[in-house]
């Protein structure tokens, strides 16, 4: 019996960065994602190809005040797609077209439900925290590495224009 997990890959016991050439380095992820496109475009195997994102932060930009009224409104949209969910098996295993009505009325009853939730939550959290915000983790700088077979193939199609691309 193996000691390996059923999740990991075959080969592969633990994760590593991949080794190549170095074909460029960029700012940002979209111009690194625009070199490995042009790449695809021009029928280079792409797969040869990582994109290596390195110096990374954690950046959490602040998106407003968290109050009760946004609160219940958030609550109230996330729990009408719930029901609205719901409403929708139901639906379609009762297979009777007069259930129509169940959907209005779970989507009701799920907004009613999150929106309940939601400001509960808040009252919880609000000493702890007290605003909305979104994280990203960004690196400060993007290269791409290349199998060392097919590091001349890279740079030579980059040098090549096309006004058609």
């Amino acid at each position: 019996m193996s000691n390996q997990s059923p999740f990991s890959r075959r080969g592969q016991a633990f994760p590593t960065l991949p080794r190549g050439d170095l074909l460029g380095s960029y700012e940002s992820y979209p111009e690194a994602q625009a070199v490995v496109d042009t790449l695809a475009k021009r029928e280079f195997p792409v797969a040869k190809l990582s994109i290596i994102g390195s110096d990374l932060k954690t950046v959490e930009r602040v998106t407003g005040k968290l109050t009760y009224g946004r609160s219940a409104l958030t609550g109230a949209a996330s729990g009408a797609w719930f029901g609205l969910f719901f409403g929708l098996i139901m639906f379609l295993f009762s297979g009777d077209p007069a259930s129509l009505a169940f959907v209005g009325a779970a989507l009701l009853i799920g907004a009613g439900f999150g929106m309940i939730f939601g400001i509960v939550s808040y009252t919880l959290n609000r000493r702890r925290r007290d605003f909305t915000s979104t994280h990203q983790v960004l690196a400060s700088s993007y290269q791409i590495i290349v199998d060392p077979a097919l590091s001349l193939r890279a740079q030579q199609l980059l040098e090549r224009t096309d006004p058609h691309e």
